[in-house]
């Protein structure tokens, strides 16, 4: 789990700067959450479903998604993923099937309509769902000061009756040992809430400037005093399972894994343009049908004007 952890941090910053380089349109980076990420997925069994949140498809460049790992491709829009992940673990209890699913959300979420009904119908209809909630302080630039009132997102499920746990999120065995838990529960047709207290030492994302809503000196004491791979890390060298050495030489050599992975993903063509309007209706309507033509047209007499090599099939 720490080398995951490490990957993820990699990762991130690899990505993050490849976006400030131009070589890719934008990024979210998970900088500082990594145990609330690792420690819950590990807490799974291989084929429960997970639903994440903006952090493949044919979305934004990073809402990835596999039908092999179980994981359904991320939307941006706030909470939506929440009654969807509901309605998944109501199939699964009606197959029978002995999996759960979990959703990943954040506070700012939690505000969502969405997040209220699917809490409600998860309850009503004794489903086998973990709601992840991720507490890391801001959504976007609000702050939890004004996000909501009272004691975190831990209340919120307590009124519809769903079991709570809260963890410390920079906790990774703390994390895991919460998840596996939750996921006892959910099989017994529970749902069940998990409350991460974490802190976004990043960005929100790419687009996003920290810096005009919080100061740095927050950021830096949470950097220095309460980062989860440097907790982790430390845990591990207490225990002679770790040392510097080793350390060193798996980050140097996760980096070049992902610069060869990003490498290779670069010189792969964009989807084709036109297929931006495929899966969008079962069957297309007539005014999508003259956009999808209209489009096609204009390609075809002004396409040297545009990067079309870049493309599929153009």
């Amino acid at each position: 789990m720490y080398q995951n952890m490490v990957t993820l941090y990699q990762m991130d910053k690899i990505l993050y700067d490849s976006q400030r380089q131009g070589r890719i349109s934008f990024y979210l980076t998970n900088t500082g959450e990594e145990a609330a990420q690792i420690g819950s997925t590990a807490g799974l069994n291989d084929t429960d479903l997970i639903y994440g949140q903006y952090r493949g498809g044919k979305q934004m460049p990073i809402h990835y998604g596999s039908s092999e790992h179980h994981f359904v491709t991320i939307s941006s829009t706030l909470a939506t993923q929440l009654p969807q992940a509901v309605g998944s673990a109501y199939a699964f209890k009606r197959e029978k099937n002995g999996r759960i699913v979990l959703a990943y959300f954040g506070e700012g979420a939690a505000s969502e309509g969405d997040a209220h009904g699917a809490m409600n119908m998860a309850s009503t209809l004794k489903c086998p769902v973990i709601f992840f909630c991720r507490n890391n302080g801001y959504a976007i630039s609000t702050p939890t000061t004004e996000q909501y009132g009272g004691d975190g997102i831990a209340g919120k499920a307590i009124g519809y009756g769903i079991h709570v746990i809260r963890v410390d999120g920079n906790d990774l065995i703390a994390v895991y040992n919460a998840t596996k838990a939750a996921r006892q529960i959910a099989m017994e047709n529970e749902p069940v809430l998990i409350e991460a207290m974490t802190y976004r030492l990043g960005h929100h994302s790419t687009s996003d400037d920290s810096t005009t809503y919080r100061s740095n000196e927050e950021v830096n004491i949470w950097q220095q005093n309460d980062n989860p791979i440097a907790r982790f890390r430390t845990v591990l060298q207490n225990k002679g399972w770790w040392n510097d050495e080793e350390d060193m030489a798996y980050r140097q050599k996760v980096q070049k894994e992902i610069m060869k992975a990003f490498l290779y993903a670069e010189k792969i063509p964009k989807p084709n343009i036109l297929s931006m309007f495929d899966d969008v209706y079962k069957e297309m309507p007539k005014n999508l049908q003259e956009q999808r033509d209209e489009l096609a047209e204009h390609l075809k007499n002004y396409g040297k004007y545009y990067p079309m090599k870049d493309f599929e099939g153009t």
